[in-house]
């Protein structure tokens, strides 16, 4: 017999497992047991009475367990064993850090298989709880976002904070990447955050293949993590290959980053959105907030000369942003462009400036 039984999972998500049976709707009872089980680990988990979380699943178990280990911060131990595991996983993995593990075979009975297949996953994850993290050198974490057109400026920003005493942990702006760095400000891991390349909200806007959804840029805000901005790789939209670029979109400038990545330029209308969004959010952050703007050009590929080389549109999303920003959020302009050492540095250095206010 289980300690929880599923009424009182299914209770802690505002529903009732019988009337869930009776009303035969698969989605419904899954979202509801779901949304149970996220509320029960977290209980488990803030009471101290939780070390790891194992689970094994179709598609449907799957979800619900996903939806459970992703309540719970990264560091905390997470396996999930599922059919699911060869497949497409971001919808299970999310922003944190759940290990899955191809079950081979579906689950159903145990056989000479999955026996084998549950013992080590039973292994995986005593070994994960019982495993003693290792002893750094105790330096604040900063993490830092960073894109290929924006390498130069995040790795010289990186340099300078490690000179400052941090560890900085940089994040490839693919989606995942924007998620896994709000995660960690959201569960309290950061000192302070150098968003230096914003690209994920182009694609979440126009409908490119990189977007980290719709709260991208508010976690460290809410969290009250000292945070310094800029607008990195706003120039662009991303798709995957050329023949992959959605029709609609033929006719504008697009350039071919490599076999596998097209990327498309923002136009005027769409930067100057895309100034209007980040300056709303910025405005709504509860920490000591800071944006640089790079009036020399926002990437690699938006400097004269460059195929992204658009001054309008630029102008564009600075102006939106300076109009919806308020007078809470430090406005820095400075004539580099984003990955002159120059501006890397004085970004380092206002985050460090904020970190130790903060502290202070």
């Amino acid at each position: 017999m289980p300690d929880i039984g599923r009424e009182e999972v299914a209770r802690a998500g505002g529903a009732d497992v019988v009337a869930l049976a009776a009303a035969r709707d698969r989605g419904a009872a899954v979202a509801a047991m779901g949304a149970g089980a996220e509320a029960v680990v977290r209980d488990l988990f803030a009471a101290g009475r939780l070390d790891g979380i194992v689970a094994l699943g179709g598609s449907g178990g799957s979800s619900i367990a996903a939806r459970a280990m992703r309540a719970l911060p990264v560091g905390a131990p997470k396996l999930l064993v599922s059919t699911l595991a060869a497949g497409d996983t971001r919808p299970y993995v999310g922003a944190v850090d759940v290990t899955m593990m191809y079950s081979v075979v579906d689950i159903s009975g145990v056989n000479s298989v999955s026996a084998r297949i549950i013992a080590n996953a039973a292994a995986a994850i005593a070994g994960m709880a019982q495993a003693t993290p290792p002893h750094l050198d105790g330096r604040p974490l900063v993490a830092a976002s960073m894109f290929g057109v924006t390498t130069p400026g995040v790795t010289r920003a990186r340099e300078r904070l490690e000179e400052l005493g941090y560890e900085v942990l940089v994040f490839h702006s693919t989606g995942s990447g924007g998620r896994s760095m709000e995660a960690l400000a959201k569960d309290g891991f950061l000192a302070g955050v150098l968003d230096v390349t914003t690209t994920e909200l182009a694609d979440e806007l126009v409908g490119g293949v990189l977007s980290a959804g719709p709260d991208r840029l508010e976690a460290a805000g809410a969290a009250g993590v000292p945070q310094v901005v800029s607008l990195g790789a706003l120039d662009m939209v991303n798709f995957g290959p050329r023949d992959t670029v959605p029709p609609q979109f033929e006719g504008r400038n697009l350039y071919v980053h490599n076999p596998t990545v097209t990327l498309m330029r923002t136009t005027k209308d769409e930067c100057a959105e895309l100034g209007r969004v980040i300056g709303r959010k910025l405005a709504a952050a509860a920490s000591p907030t800071a944006v640089f703007v790079p009036l020399g050009g926002v990437s690699m590929i938006d400097v004269p000369g460059q195929p992204f080389c658009d001054p309008d549109a630029d102008e564009a999303l600075i102006r939106a942003l300076k109009e919806e920003l308020g007078e809470a959020v430090e406005l820095h302009e400075r004539p580099e462009d984003v990955n002159d050492p120059a501006f890397a540095v004085a970004m380092a250095d206002r985050l460090h400036e904020l970190i130790q206010e903060a502290a202070r």
